[in-house]
C-alpha cells in the first residue's frame, strides 16, 4: 500500500472512529441524563469523559496530521477553498470541544458528590447540560459539514470561490 492510501485509511477510520465517538457517547450521556436516575447518570459520565481521553483524544490529533500529510502528498494547497474551509471548521469544532470536555468533567464530579452526599443534582447541572447540548449539536453540524467537503472536494464552496 502507498503512503496516500495507508494515510487515508487511517485517515478514514480516524473520523469514523472520531465521529462514532462523539455521536454515540453523546446520545448515551443525553438519555441517561433525561432518565433522572442518579446512579446512572455518574456512571454514563465516567464513561463518557474516559471514552474522549480514550477515543476522541487521539483522532483529534490524528485528524490534522493525516489531512495536511495526505494534501501535501496530492499536491494541494492548504489554501484551497475545500482544505481551508475543512481546517476553519475543524478548529471551530475544537472549541466547541474543548468547553464540552470541561463540563462533561464538571458533571461527572457533580454527579458523584451528589451520590456521595445522598442527595440530588445541584440546579446548576441542568444548566450546564443545555450548554452542552448546543455546544454539541453546533459542533455535529460543523462534522457533517467537514464530511462534505472532503469526500466531494468542491472547487467552491457555497459562495466562497477556492
Amino acid at each position: 500500500m502507498n503512503e496516500y492510501l495507508w494515510l487515508k485509511t487511517v485517515h478514514i477510520f480516524s473520523a469514523l472512529l472520531l465521529f462514532g465517538t462523539g455521536i454515540g457517547s453523546a446520545f448515551y450521556k443525553f438519555v441517561t441524563d433525561r432518565s433522572g436516575n442518579l446512579p446512572a447518570i455518574a456512571v454514563t459520565n465516567r464513561h463518557v469523559v474516559w471514552a474522549d481521553w480514550l477515543f476522541t483524544t487521539p483522532t483529534v490529533i490524528i485528524q490534522p496530521i493525516t489531512g495536511i500529510w495526505m494534501a501535501l502528498l496530492a499536491g494541494w494547497p492548504l489554501t484551497s477553498g475545500w482544505i481551508k474551509w475543512t481546517l476553519i471548521l475543524y478548529v471551530l469544532v475544537g472549541l466547541c470541544w474543548l468547553p464540552v470536555v470541561y463540563l462533561q468533567i464538571a458533571m461527572q464530579h457533580m454527579a458523584e458528590k451528589a451520590i456521595a452526599a445522598d442527595t440530588t443534582l445541584p440546579p446548576i447541572y441542568s444548566r450546564l447540560m443545555r450548554i452542552w447540548f448546543w455546544l454539541g449539536i453546533l459542533a455535529f453540524i460543523m462534522m457533517l459539514a467537514i464530511i462534505y467537503l472532503m469526500v466531494f472536494k468542491p472547487y467552491r464552496v457555497g459562495w466562497l470561490i477556492s
